[in-house]
């Protein structure tokens, strides 16, 4: 077949923007269409108002599945800036919701991306056989509505107000979605994680489905990753010490924060949760590179000046002294680099070098200054590779 029986030129691309992109090809922006993609449509809402709270604009972030198959989402903070009031405190609430990029997740350590590519309710507002927005904004209440996308109305006064914040309830599009039906378990763990992971956070979810009455969780840990891994004690068998190891480190090079807590178990499972900017790494990265060196430099000093081996003996391995250790490791970082587009593994050697420097310095003290329980822990690790 010649070319000239099948030609190809710029007449047949077919170029897609907007909304009419997203609701082409979903699976580009959330993920997929199954439940998955349906989650993430929640997310993409949530983020926003998860990170009003990080910000100190608001104090809590309220997620409700209705009997109708929508969720709402909403925040008591200042409100979504309203362009028809003259707003120009950012992004208002139509570039929020009509906008591919306008820039409502803040980059940084400070904020919270939960949206796959940063574009927020924006993609959600597209999917969305409708969408209604509340503000409640310097004394006006205002409302919007949408329809897969498009504004059914501009911003409209509703009357006054004494209260602030801003309600965006939407209604997945069922003819797009293979599900309309979110899981209030998968929601209720991300929202739990994010709250252990954020200590000013206070979010709950309310499920107002079921026949016999609705259920709630809210989630709001003061302990940060101290209460994450007590959460997780019921997985992991009793422990060998009674303190949690917790600590929390700034570091100018890399440009963030680390955060870390552990503790030892009766059980044989290393169980490692990893995060980077309050996103799950389950590949690990830099971070947990660091946090396994840290640890066996830690935990070889101590064996060696409390002559523990022979001499001659090898050192403890990092398999070795990782048998029965639950732990959690945190950084927040101002540029993180991720390896891969799902941003499933930590980059850059800074974050590797000092969160093992801060690992095997606080762990090393904590040693040093519990003498009871770091004999537990040492004589478990030293039991177990005798008998490996």
């Amino acid at each position: 077949m010649s070319d000239a029986d099948n030609p190809y030129n710029a007449s047949r691309i077919q170029v897609l923007e907007g909304r009419e992109a997203i609701r082409k090809r979903p699976g580009m922006y959330i993920g997929s269409t199954s439940e998955r993609g349906l989650h993430q449509m929640v997310f993409d809402v949530v983020g926003r108002a998860v990170n009003e709270v990080l910000a100190g604009r608001a104090s809590t972030v309220d997620v409700t599945l209705t009997p109708d198959g929508g969720v709402r989402v909403a925040d008591d903070g200042t409100g979504v800036p309203i362009e028809a009031a003259g707003d120009t405190g950012g992004p208002g609430l139509e570039a929020l919701l009509t906008q591919m990029h306008p820039g409502t997740e803040p980059g940084g350590r400070h904020a919270v991306a939960m949206s796959l590519f940063g574009v927020g309710p924006f993609v959600t507002n597209a999917l969305s056989s409708r969408l209604t927005a509340e503000v409640r904004r310097e004394g006006v209440h205002w409302f919007q509505e949408y329809a897969r996308g498009v504004a059914l109305t501009p911003p409209t006064s509703a009357g006054p107000t004494t209260r602030g914040g801003t309600t965006i309830a939407f209604w997945p599009d069922t003819d797009i979605f293979e599900t309309t039906e979110c899981s209030f378990d998968v929601l209720a763990e991300r929202f739990r994680e994010l709250a252990f992971l954020n200590r000013g956070l206070d979010i709950s979810l309310t499920d107002e489905r079921p026949s016999g009455g609705s259920r709630s969780v809210r989630c709001r840990f003061p302990g940060g990753a101290r209460d994450f891994i007590t959460f997780l004690d019921a997985q992991a068998g009793a422990p060998v010490h009674p303190d949690v190891i917790r600590f929390e480190r700034e570091d100018p090079r890399l440009a963030g924060t680390v955060e870390v807590a552990l503790r030892w178990y009766s059980s044989h499972d290393e169980r490692l949760q990893s995060y980077a900017n309050s996103e799950p790494t389950p590949y690990g990265g830099t971070h947990t590179a660091g946090f396994r060196e840290g640890v066996e430099a830690a935990v070889n000093a101590h064996v060696r000046a409390q002559r523990l081996l022979a001499e001659t003996a090898p050192d403890l391995n990092v398999d070795q002294i990782g048998d029965g250790l639950t732990a959690v490791v945190s950084v927040k970082l101002d540029r993180p680099e991720f390896s891969g587009s799902k941003r499933g593994v930590l980059g850059g050697d800074a974050v590797r070098a000092s969160v093992a420097e801060a690992v095997r310095e606080h762990l090393g003290t904590w040693l040093e200054r519990n003498p009871e329980q770091a004999a537990a822990i040492v004589g478990r690790i030293i039991q177990g590779a005798r008998q490996n």
